[in-house]
């Protein structure tokens, strides 16, 4: 068995409500799914499994979502171990009194060179991003994750399907789960 990570997208904002023990249910009962855990309430969730077909089982876990929830559901699927080691190489300060940690997980490694493309690598003065294995690493003004100009293309429809943001505390702890 290997501890996976499901990190959806979009889960408890813009009307799209899933509580932790629905969400939890969905995994266990109707997709059969081992050791589920939801972590807070933006959609991670922590699972033992030994399907080795990763796309498949992105696939599986999407239209599940889509069926049971009624929206148009993404993930970003990843092993505990991958989640770990793009953590452990988070390339900024980690604690800041000014900034934020975050990490921009991708699905398409296109769409990741992509957004590294357009924004420019940031405005130093006012973010930071930087291109990792599978992810972007950003850090941003506290208050302001939502402004920056690397947060407004991270929004955009283009990127729904393939990216979704954490911040880095929340990552470790979905190493720890």
């Amino acid at each position: 068995m290997v501890r996976h990570v499901a990190l959806l997208r979009g889960v408890n904002v813009n009307g799209i409500a899933i509580k932790s023990a629905d969400l939890k249910a969905l995994f266990a009962d109707e997709l059969g799914i081992g050791a589920v855990r939801t972590l807070l309430a933006s959609g991670n969730v922590l699972f033992d499994t030994d399907e080795a077909d990763a796309p498949a089982l992105r696939k599986r876990i999407e239209q599940a979502l889509r069926k049971r929830f009624g929206y148009d559901a993404w993930i970003v699927l990843l092993t505990q171990k991958q989640v770990a080691a793009m953590a452990k190489a988070y390339p900024f300060e980690r604690i800041d009194d000014e900034r934020h940690p975050y990490i921009v997980f991708g699905s398409d490694a296109a769409m990741l060179d992509e957004v590294m493309e357009k924004s420019g690598s940031g405005d130093a003065d006012v973010e930071q991003l930087k291109r990792g294995k599978g992810v972007l690493y950003w850090q941003c003004p506290r208050g302001e994750s939502l402004d920056t100009p690397v947060a407004k293309l991270l929004a955009k429809t283009r990127y729904r399907s393939s990216t979704t943001t954490r911040n880095l505390r929340t990552v470790e702890k979905l190493i720890d789960g």
